[in-house]
Protein backbone atom coordinates (compact mmCIF):
# COMPACT_ATOMS: atom_id res chain seq x y z
CA UNK A 1 0.00 0.00 0.00
CA UNK A 2 1.48 3.29 -0.82
CA UNK A 3 1.12 6.17 1.52
CA UNK A 4 -0.13 9.40 1.36
CA UNK A 5 -0.05 12.58 3.92
CA UNK A 6 -2.41 14.98 3.10
CA UNK A 7 -2.46 18.71 3.97
CA UNK A 8 -5.87 20.12 3.58
CA UNK A 9 -7.68 23.19 4.87
CA UNK A 10 -7.64 26.82 4.29
CA UNK A 11 -10.26 29.36 3.27
CA UNK A 12 -12.08 30.37 0.67
CA UNK A 13 -12.08 26.75 -1.23
CA UNK A 14 -14.26 23.76 -0.46
CA UNK A 15 -11.19 21.67 1.55
CA UNK A 16 -12.81 19.48 2.99
CA UNK A 17 -14.98 18.02 0.11
CA UNK A 18 -12.09 18.03 -1.87
CA UNK A 19 -9.53 15.72 0.51
CA UNK A 20 -12.73 13.23 0.17
CA UNK A 21 -12.55 12.95 -3.10
CA UNK A 22 -8.60 12.47 -3.78
CA UNK A 23 -8.83 10.46 -0.81
CA UNK A 24 -11.43 7.97 -2.54
CA UNK A 25 -9.26 8.79 -6.17
CA UNK A 26 -6.37 7.95 -4.56
CA UNK A 27 -7.54 4.79 -2.92
CA UNK A 28 -8.43 3.97 -6.63
CA UNK A 29 -4.73 3.25 -7.30
CA UNK A 30 -3.75 1.59 -3.75
CA UNK A 31 -2.93 4.66 -1.91
CA UNK A 32 -4.08 5.08 1.56
CA UNK A 33 -4.39 8.70 2.91
CA UNK A 34 -3.98 10.14 6.19
CA UNK A 35 -5.22 13.95 6.07
CA UNK A 36 -4.43 16.63 8.59
CA UNK A 37 -5.29 20.18 8.22
CA UNK A 38 -2.17 21.80 10.56
CA UNK A 39 1.07 22.13 9.03
CA UNK A 40 3.05 21.66 12.25
CA UNK A 41 1.19 18.32 12.82
CA UNK A 42 2.45 17.46 8.79
CA UNK A 43 6.02 18.67 9.78
CA UNK A 44 5.81 16.80 12.87
CA UNK A 45 4.68 13.80 11.05
CA UNK A 46 7.45 13.85 8.60
CA UNK A 47 9.95 14.12 11.10
CA UNK A 48 9.01 10.90 13.01
CA UNK A 49 7.93 8.53 10.57
CA UNK A 50 9.82 5.35 11.12
CA UNK A 51 10.86 3.03 8.30
CA UNK A 52 8.34 1.24 8.17
CA UNK A 53 5.87 4.28 8.85
CA UNK A 54 7.06 6.33 6.03
CA UNK A 55 4.88 8.36 3.94
CA UNK A 56 5.49 7.75 -0.03
CA UNK A 57 3.64 11.04 -0.96
CA UNK A 58 3.03 14.31 0.46
CA UNK A 59 0.17 16.35 -0.70
CA UNK A 60 -0.16 19.68 -0.18
CA UNK A 61 -3.56 21.06 -1.12
CA UNK A 62 -4.17 23.64 1.40
CA UNK A 63 -3.93 27.49 1.61
CA UNK A 64 -2.28 28.55 4.85
CA UNK A 65 0.14 31.59 4.71
CA UNK A 66 0.91 34.84 6.91
CA UNK A 67 -2.15 36.39 5.93
CA UNK A 68 0.08 39.90 6.16
CA UNK A 69 -2.41 42.50 4.61
CA UNK A 70 -4.92 43.79 6.61
CA UNK A 71 -7.91 42.42 4.25
CA UNK A 72 -7.18 39.04 6.16
CA UNK A 73 -6.91 40.55 9.48
CA UNK A 74 -10.25 38.67 10.30
CA UNK A 75 -8.59 35.02 9.53
CA UNK A 76 -5.12 35.56 10.99
CA UNK A 77 -5.92 34.08 14.35
CA UNK A 78 -7.41 30.66 13.14
CA UNK A 79 -5.56 30.39 9.49
CA UNK A 80 -2.51 32.60 9.56
CA UNK A 81 0.92 30.28 9.53
CA UNK A 82 4.37 30.81 8.62
CA UNK A 83 6.97 27.99 7.67
CA UNK A 84 10.20 28.26 9.51
CA UNK A 85 13.35 27.20 7.32
CA UNK A 86 13.84 24.38 9.58
CA UNK A 87 10.19 22.90 8.84
CA UNK A 88 10.91 23.43 5.18
CA UNK A 89 13.90 21.66 5.25
CA UNK A 90 11.90 18.69 6.86
CA UNK A 91 9.55 18.59 3.66
CA UNK A 92 12.54 18.61 1.33
CA UNK A 93 14.41 15.88 3.00
CA UNK A 94 11.26 14.05 2.82
CA UNK A 95 11.53 14.41 -1.19
CA UNK A 96 15.49 14.43 -1.72
CA UNK A 97 15.04 10.96 0.05
CA UNK A 98 13.15 9.44 -2.08
CA UNK A 99 9.23 10.96 -1.40
CA UNK A 100 6.64 12.33 -3.73
CA UNK A 101 5.42 15.66 -3.76
CA UNK A 102 2.10 16.59 -5.10
CA UNK A 103 1.41 20.60 -5.11
CA UNK A 104 -2.23 21.38 -5.89
CA UNK A 105 -3.99 24.52 -6.46
CA UNK A 106 -3.45 26.84 -3.28
CA UNK A 107 0.13 25.42 -2.46
CA UNK A 108 1.85 27.58 -4.37
CA UNK A 109 0.23 30.48 -2.33
CA UNK A 110 1.38 28.43 1.11
CA UNK A 111 4.00 29.21 3.13
CA UNK A 112 4.90 32.97 1.58
CA UNK A 113 7.41 31.77 -1.12
CA UNK A 114 9.24 30.57 1.95
CA UNK A 115 12.61 29.81 -0.16
CA UNK A 116 12.89 26.29 -0.22
CA UNK A 117 9.20 26.15 -0.53
CA UNK A 118 9.28 28.03 -3.39
CA UNK A 119 11.94 25.41 -5.03
CA UNK A 120 10.33 22.60 -3.89
CA UNK A 121 6.84 23.79 -5.89
CA UNK A 122 9.16 25.58 -8.91
CA UNK A 123 7.03 28.76 -8.65
CA UNK A 124 5.01 31.27 -6.00
CA UNK A 125 2.34 33.44 -5.75
CA UNK A 126 3.68 36.63 -6.19
CA UNK A 127 1.34 39.42 -4.43
CA UNK A 128 2.20 42.22 -6.65
CA UNK A 129 1.64 40.78 -9.55
CA UNK A 130 -0.01 37.14 -9.56
CA UNK A 131 -3.56 37.13 -10.67
CA UNK A 132 -6.38 34.54 -11.98
CA UNK A 133 -9.99 35.17 -14.05
CA UNK A 134 -12.71 34.41 -12.66
CA UNK A 135 -13.80 30.27 -11.68
CA UNK A 136 -15.47 29.34 -15.18
CA UNK A 137 -14.81 27.71 -18.17
CA UNK A 138 -11.20 27.39 -19.38
CA UNK A 139 -9.58 25.57 -22.28
CA UNK A 140 -6.16 23.90 -20.90
CA UNK A 141 -3.64 22.77 -23.67
CA UNK A 142 -0.93 19.78 -23.54
CA UNK A 143 2.26 20.96 -24.58
CA UNK A 144 4.67 19.61 -26.83
CA UNK A 145 6.62 18.39 -23.85
CA UNK A 146 3.07 17.21 -22.30
CA UNK A 147 2.74 15.22 -25.14
CA UNK A 148 6.11 13.26 -24.03
CA UNK A 149 5.55 12.88 -20.52
CA UNK A 150 3.91 9.60 -18.66
CA UNK A 151 1.62 12.26 -16.78
CA UNK A 152 -0.11 13.37 -19.84
CA UNK A 153 0.95 11.55 -22.71
CA UNK A 154 -1.81 10.29 -24.74
CA UNK A 155 -4.57 12.99 -23.57
CA UNK A 156 -6.29 15.65 -25.55
CA UNK A 157 -6.55 19.11 -24.46
CA UNK A 158 -10.01 19.88 -23.00
CA UNK A 159 -12.07 22.24 -21.34
CA UNK A 160 -12.08 22.59 -17.30
CA UNK A 161 -14.60 24.67 -14.59
CA UNK A 162 -11.56 25.74 -12.64
CA UNK A 163 -9.38 28.85 -11.47
CA UNK A 164 -6.54 29.07 -13.93
CA UNK A 165 -3.43 31.21 -11.79
CA UNK A 166 -0.83 33.74 -13.68
CA UNK A 167 1.43 35.16 -14.10
CA UNK A 168 3.68 33.81 -10.78
CA UNK A 169 7.59 33.71 -9.93
CA UNK A 170 8.54 30.83 -11.86
CA UNK A 171 11.76 28.77 -11.71
CA UNK A 172 13.80 28.92 -14.61
CA UNK A 173 13.71 25.46 -15.01
CA UNK A 174 9.85 25.06 -14.94
CA UNK A 175 8.62 23.16 -18.42
CA UNK A 176 4.66 22.97 -18.51
CA UNK A 177 2.75 19.82 -19.45
CA UNK A 178 -0.06 21.76 -19.32
CA UNK A 179 -1.41 25.63 -19.92
CA UNK A 180 -3.85 27.91 -20.45
CA UNK A 181 -3.73 31.25 -21.76
CA UNK A 182 -5.13 34.74 -20.18
CA UNK A 183 -4.00 38.13 -19.89
CA UNK A 184 -2.32 37.68 -23.52
CA UNK A 185 0.04 34.60 -22.39
CA UNK A 186 0.27 31.26 -21.97
CA UNK A 187 0.49 30.00 -18.20
CA UNK A 188 2.10 26.65 -17.14
CA UNK A 189 -0.32 24.27 -15.01
CA UNK A 190 1.14 21.09 -14.80
CA UNK A 191 4.97 20.68 -14.71
CA UNK A 192 6.76 17.80 -12.79
CA UNK A 193 10.90 17.80 -11.73
CA UNK A 194 13.24 15.05 -10.15
CA UNK A 195 14.95 16.26 -6.41
CA UNK A 196 17.19 14.04 -5.45
CA UNK A 197 15.86 10.87 -5.27
CA UNK A 198 11.85 11.91 -5.11
CA UNK A 199 9.96 13.72 -7.96
CA UNK A 200 7.73 16.79 -7.14
CA UNK A 201 4.25 16.98 -9.24
CA UNK A 202 3.07 20.90 -9.01
CA UNK A 203 -0.04 21.43 -10.77
CA UNK A 204 -2.16 24.48 -10.59
CA UNK A 205 -5.98 22.61 -11.18
CA UNK A 206 -8.47 21.98 -8.63
CA UNK A 207 -10.23 24.75 -7.12
CA UNK A 208 -13.26 23.25 -6.81
CA UNK A 209 -15.01 19.93 -6.72
CA UNK A 210 -16.02 19.67 -10.46
CA UNK A 211 -12.50 20.13 -11.35
CA UNK A 212 -10.85 17.41 -9.36
CA UNK A 213 -14.15 15.35 -10.98
CA UNK A 214 -13.62 16.35 -14.21
CA UNK A 215 -12.56 13.07 -16.47
CA UNK A 216 -8.75 13.93 -17.90
CA UNK A 217 -7.85 16.02 -14.50
CA UNK A 218 -8.40 13.00 -12.88
CA UNK A 219 -6.51 10.87 -14.76
CA UNK A 220 -3.58 13.26 -15.02
CA UNK A 221 -4.11 13.49 -10.92
CA UNK A 222 -4.20 9.80 -11.10
CA UNK A 223 -1.11 9.61 -13.31
CA UNK A 224 0.86 12.43 -11.20
CA UNK A 225 0.33 10.45 -7.45
CA UNK A 226 2.00 7.23 -9.28
CA UNK A 227 4.49 9.29 -11.21
CA UNK A 228 5.64 11.01 -8.00
CA UNK A 229 5.84 8.11 -5.90
CA UNK A 230 7.90 6.23 -8.47
CA UNK A 231 4.94 3.99 -9.83
CA UNK A 232 4.64 5.02 -13.29
CA UNK A 233 4.99 1.76 -14.64
CA UNK A 234 2.68 2.16 -17.70
CA UNK A 235 -0.53 0.66 -16.52
CA UNK A 236 -2.21 3.82 -15.49
CA UNK A 237 -1.39 5.35 -18.67
CA UNK A 238 -3.42 2.12 -20.43
CA UNK A 239 -5.93 2.47 -17.81
CA UNK A 240 -6.52 5.99 -18.87
CA UNK A 241 -6.41 5.73 -22.49
CA UNK A 242 -9.85 6.79 -23.40
CA UNK A 243 -10.43 9.41 -20.43
CA UNK A 244 -13.18 11.42 -22.06
CA UNK A 245 -15.33 7.80 -21.28
CA UNK A 246 -14.66 7.87 -17.98
CA UNK A 247 -17.68 9.55 -15.52
CA UNK A 248 -16.73 11.39 -12.32
CA UNK A 249 -17.44 9.83 -9.07
CA UNK A 250 -20.75 11.23 -7.52
CA UNK A 251 -21.57 12.33 -4.64
CA UNK A 252 -23.05 8.96 -3.53
CA UNK A 253 -20.56 6.63 -4.46
CA UNK A 254 -18.38 8.91 -2.52
CA UNK A 255 -19.99 8.62 0.52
Amino acid sequence: MIRNLLLTGGPGHEFDAIAGALDELFREQGIDTIAVSDPDAMIATLARATDDQRFDLLTVHALRWGMGAERYAHLREEQAYRLSSADAAVIKEFVIQGGGLLALHTAVICFDAEPTWRELCGAAWNWERSSHPPVGEAEVVITDAGRDHPITAGLDDFTIHDEIYGFLDEGPDLVALLSSGHGGREHPLLWAHNVGSGRVVTDLLGHGIESIDHPIHRSVLRRAAMWATGHDNGSDLQHDRNPETMQPATTEQRR
